[in-house]
C-alpha cells in the first residue's frame, strides 16, 4: 500500500540538458523506454522511474521531452505533478525552451520544486545557475534551492536526492478524502488482465472494487487492480503514481487527457469562464490571448474558441468538455505564436451572454471575484443552487463536498439560497399567500406545488422552507397565520348547519342543491375535509366516523344483504347506500356475492374515517 510516503516529481528543461541522464543516474533506471528514444537519445514521450530517499519515501519520477515539437506531451507530464526539477545545464545555460517550461510550470501553478544545474563535470555551474535564478523571479519558482551535479560523476547526486525528500517533508499532504480526478498518460493491454490506464494520482484514494466514471464518455469503470510502482497494492493514496486495471473498458476506448474521476464529484465543462494570469509587474497584462487556442488541463488537451471578457477574463468553448472544479489552472496556448498563457478557471457553469453590455456586465462580475471557489459569491450571482451541483464545481457546502459556513445562507433541502434572494422569495411567498386568500376565502390555504410555482422555485426547494412567521404549513398548503387554526366565519356558521342536520340523519348526506344553500362550495368542502370537519365518501359529504358508524350498523345485519336492506338499516336511500357500500367493500369492511348483495367480514376491519384507518 501507498500514501504519503509516495512523492512525484516532474522534471522540466530545455533538449539535451540532461534530464533523462540525471533520473538514469538517480534511480539506476531508464526513463526514455522506447527503443527510437533510447536509438536517437531524445525523449519523445512521458517516462517513469522511481527510487527510495534517505527517509525511506519512494520518489517517483515524470520524465518530460525537452524538445519543442512534444510540447503538448511536456505540458501532460508537469500539469499533474505537486513539485519539478527545472534542469539547466552548466555548458548551455538558460534557453528558449527552458522558459516555455518555466511558463508552463507558471500556468498550471506548480510552486514546489528545485533548480538542478546539470554537467557541473564540464563547466562552472555558477554562470547557469545566476541567468535561472534572474529568469524564475516573480514566479512560484523564485528562491529555490538550488543543486548542481553531474550524472557522470556522481557529484551532487546524493544531495540533490536530500533536497527532493526535503522538499516533498515541506509539501502540506493532499486530501486523501478528495474526490478522484486521475488524468490518464497511458492505456495498453495487458494479457489475462485486459485495459490497464496510468497516471499521477494529486489528491484521493482508489481502491480496488471502486467504481470511478471514464470521462468524458461518462462511462462506469470498475477498478479490478491496483499497482503503484511496480507492486500490487489494495488501496493507493495521492500523491502517487498509480496503475489502474478496468473492468469491460477496453483500451481503445482510452487516451491520454481523458480522466477517472469520482462519478458526480466534477463538473464536465464544455463552455467556461477564465482569469489570465499577470505577469510579475503589477501593472503588466498578460499578451492578447488567440482566437482559437489550445487548452491544457491535466494530460488532456482540446481546441477552443475564446470570447475575450475584459483585459483578464475570457469565455473558453471547449471542442472537448473537461472535468473541472473552479479554481483549477489552465494552460493556454497559441500553436502559431508560441505564446503560452496560464488562466484560473473562474466559472465552470457561466450564464449566456444575452443582450447588449452582457459581456461587459460579466466581466465585471468575474472581476469582483476574490477567489474562485467563493459559494457566497457564487450564490449572490445566482440566488440559489443545487447543493450536490455545487459540489461538482468545486464549491464549499456542496453535498458530499467540503463543507463551510456560507453567511446568511439558507439550506432548503437539497438546495443553499442566497440569504438576500431568500428574503425576497419569503416576501414574494407571503404576497402570493395573500392573494390567493382573498381570491379564494372559502379555502384561503394556497397549495405548496402551486406556492412554488408563484414564485419560481426549482423541483426540490421546499416553500416551507421560506415561509415566515406570518406563514404556517398545514395539509399540504400554506396560510396566513390567522387562517391555519380557524375556518372562515361563513363556512364555519354552514358547518354548523349542516352537522346539526346530520345529528338528526346521519346518513342523509346533503344534495348538490342543499350544500349550495347552505353556501359550501367546492372549496369550502375541501378545506373541511382535509381539517377532518366533513367525510367524504364518494360524492357524498357526511359528518367525521359516517363510514365507521356505518360498518358497525351493517354488522347487526344476519346473511347477505341488499342495497336496500342497506338503506333501510341505515335510514337513507339508495344515493347514499351504493356510495358507501362501495367505500366499504374497497376498505374490505364488507364483500359482495355475485348476486349483488354483501356481507359483512368477520374480522373488524380499520374503515375510512375510522381512528384506525385514518
Amino acid at each position: 500500500m501507498t500514501g504519503p510516503g509516495t512523492f512525484v516529481v516532474a522534471t522540466a528543461g530545455h533538449v539535451d540538458h540532461g534530464k533523462s541522464t540525471l533520473l538514469r543516474a538517480l534511480t539506476g533506471t531508464d526513463p526514455d523506454r522506447l527503443a527510437e528514444e533510447r536509438r536517437r537519445g531524445l525523449t519523445l514521450d512521458l517516462g517513469f522511474v522511481w527510487t527510495t530517499a534517505p527517509s525511506g519515501r519512494r520518489l517517483a519520477f515524470v520524465d518530460v521531452p525537452g524538445h519543442h515539437r512534444y510540447l503538448a506531451t511536456t505540458f501532460a507530464g508537469v500539469a499533474t505533478a505537486p513539485a519539478v526539477l527545472l534542469v539547466v545545464s552548466a555548458d548551455e545555460g538558460w534557453r528558449a525552451q527552458t522558459g516555455e517550461h518555466l511558463a508552463a510550470i507558471e500556468a498550471f501553478g506548480v510552486r514546489a520544486g528545485l533548480l538542478v544545474v546539470t554537467r557541473r563535470d564540464l563547466a562552472d555551474p555558477a554562470a547557469a545557475l545566476a541567468q535561472a535564478r534572474e529568469r524564475t523571479a516573480g514566479t512560484g519558482l523564485e528562491g529555490a534551492p538550488a543543486v548542481a551535479v553531474s550524472a557522470r560523476t556522481g557529484e551532487g547526486l546524493d544531495d540533490l536526492a536530500r533536497r527532493i525528500d526535503a522538499l516533498a517533508d515541506a509539501h502540506p499532504p493532499p486530501d486523501a478524502d478528495a474526490p478522484v480526478r486521475l488524468w490518464l498518460d497511458r492505456a495498453f493491454t495487458v494479457a489475462g488482465s485486459g485495459t490497464v490506464v496510468t497516471g499521477t494520482l494529486t489528491a484521493g484514494s482508489i481502491a480496488v472494487d471502486d467504481v470511478l466514471e471514464l470521462a468524458p464518455a461518462g462511462t462506469p469503470a470498475a477498478v479490478r487492480g491496483l499497482q503503484c510502482l511496480g507492486k500490487r497494492v489494495p488501496r493507493v493514496t495521492g500523491p502517487a503514481r498509480v496503475a489502474v486495471n478496468l473492468r469491460r473498458v477496453a483500451a481503445t476506448d482510452v487516451r491520454r487527457g481523458n480522466t477517472l474521476v469520482t462519478p458526480g464529484r466534477w463538473w464536465r465543462a464544455s463552455t467556461l469562464d477564465v482569469r489570465f494570469e499577470r505577469g510579475a509587474a503589477p501593472a503588466e497584462r498578460p499578451p492578447r490571448p488567440p482566437a482559437e487556442p489550445l487548452v491544457h488541463c491535466g494530460t488532456a488537451a482540446t481546441s477552443a474558441r475564446l470570447r475575450p471578457l475584459g483585459p483578464d477574463a475570457a469565455r473558453l468553448t471547449l471542442r472537448t468538455p473537461l472535468d473541472l472544479h473552479v479554481g483549477d489552472r489552465l494552460l493556454v496556448r497559441d500553436p502559431g505564436s508560441r505564446l503560452l498563457l496560464g488562466a484560473t478557471v473562474l466559472d465552470v457553469a457561466p450564464p449566456a451572454l444575452r443582450g447588449k453590455g452582457a459581456a461587459a456586465a460579466r466581466a465585471r462580475h468575474l472581476a469582483s471575484l476574490a477567489h474562485p471557489a467563493d459559494t457566497a459569491a457564487r450564490l449572490r450571482a445566482t440566488g440559489l443552487a443545487d447543493r450536490a451541483e455545487l459540489a461538482a464545481m468545486g464549491y464549499p457546502s456542496g453535498v458530499g463536498g467540503r463543507e463551510a459556513e456560507v453567511p446568511g445562507a439558507l439550506v432548503a433541502g437539497p438546495w443553499l439560497i442566497d440569504g438576500g434572494h431568500a428574503a425576497r422569495l419569503r416576501a414574494a411567498l407571503s404576497d402570493a399567500v395573500e392573494g390567493h386568500a382573498a381570491a379564494h376565502p372559502a379555502d384561503p390555504g394556497l397549495p405548496l406545488a402551486e406556492a412554488g410555482r408563484r414564485v419560481g422555485l426549482p423541483d426540490g426547494v421546499p416553500p416551507t422552507a421560506l415561509a415566515g412567521d406570518d406563514l404556517v404549513a398545514r395539509d399540504g398548503r400554506l396560510y396566513r397565520a390567522a387562517d391555519a387554526e380557524r375556518l372562515p366565519v361563513p363556512v364555519a356558521a354552514a358547518l354548523d348547519v349542516l352537522l346539526a342536520e346530520l345529528r338528526e340523519a346521519p346518513f342523509h348526506a346533503p344534495t348538490r342543491r342543499r350544500l349550495d344553500e347552505l353556501g359550501l362550495s367546492a372549496e369550502a368542502l375541501a378545506l373541511l375535509v382535509r381539517r377532518g370537519r366533513l367525510e367524504r365518501i364518494g360524492p357524498l359529504h357526511l359528518a367525521p366516523g359516517a363510514a365507521a358508524r356505518a360498518a358497525a350498523r351493517l354488522g347487526a345485519l344476519r346473511g347477505p344483504f341488499t342495497v336496500g336492506a342497506c338503506a333501510r338499516a341505515l335510514g337513507t336511500s339508495r344515493r347514499v347506500a351504493l356510495p358507501l357500500l362501495e367505500a366499504l367493500d374497497a376498505a374490505g369492511v364488507t364483500r359482495r356475492d355475485a348476486e349483488g348483495r354483501r356481507t359483512v367480514a368477520a374480522a373488524p376491519v380499520p374503515v375510512p374515517g375510522s381512528a384506525d384507518g385514518a
